[in-house]
């Protein structure tokens, strides 16, 4: 598989920078690979979705030892549109990177605008690795009118306590609008289950 074959090539890059056993890493990434992507013929979960390459990002965060949460950086930048024209900060871990909280800044470009996410990825989770993420955008016109157009269909709870609107998108998803100047700006507050 190709993806394998990426993930692979990437342990031992990073095998052969840090001077760690290659086949440790390879063994790790194979199974996590593997876990993610092929179905198990003794379970009744449905088949997962395979992940497509390993993007910069994901590169980066396997050569800084960042192992156990790579299929959902890899899969969360991916959807959350990070590509070449994106800019990124992975802040690393000093130690331990592999079993501590991964914090991750993003530039999203949107036409002539950008988005901001922010994203934390924290291994050993009943997931493997779980995920929250804060997008921010700029909406130069009202709230009410970012609400109507941007996220119809998604439930109003009211204001938080004075300035901002709290929007349902399930137990999961939230959004809060918040008035910037003659705009909007609103926050996408999500978790990965």
């Amino acid at each position: 598989m190709v993806v394998k074959k990426i993930w692979r090539t990437a342990a031992v890059a990073f095998a052969i920078c840090t001077r760690k056993p290659a086949l440790l890493l390879l063994m790790a990434l194979s199974g996590l690979v593997s876990a993610q992507q092929s179905p198990d013929a003794k379970s009744n979960e449905p088949p997962a979705q395979k992940s497509p390459a390993p993007n910069a990002l994901t590169q980066a965060a396997v050569q800084q030892g960042i192992l156990n949460c790579a299929f959902r950086i890899n899969q969360l930048t991916q959807l959350l549109g990070f590509n070449d024209q994106s800019g990124a900060l992975l802040l690393t871990p000093p130690n331990a990177p592999d079993q501590r909280v991964v914090p991750l800044a993003m530039e999203i470009p949107l036409g002539a605008d950008s988005a901001y996410v922010s994203v934390q990825f924290a291994p050993n989770q009943a997931n493997g690795c779980g995920a929250s993420y804060d997008a921010v955008v700029y909406w130069p016109k009202a709230c009410d009118e970012v609400a109507r157009q941007q996220f119809a269909g998604i439930r109003n709870l009211g204001v938080l306590k004075k300035n901002i609107t709290a929007l349902d998108g399930g137990p999961a998803t939230k959004v809060f609008l918040m008035a910037a100047g003659s705009g909007c700006l609103s926050i996408k507050k999500e978790v990965v289950l």
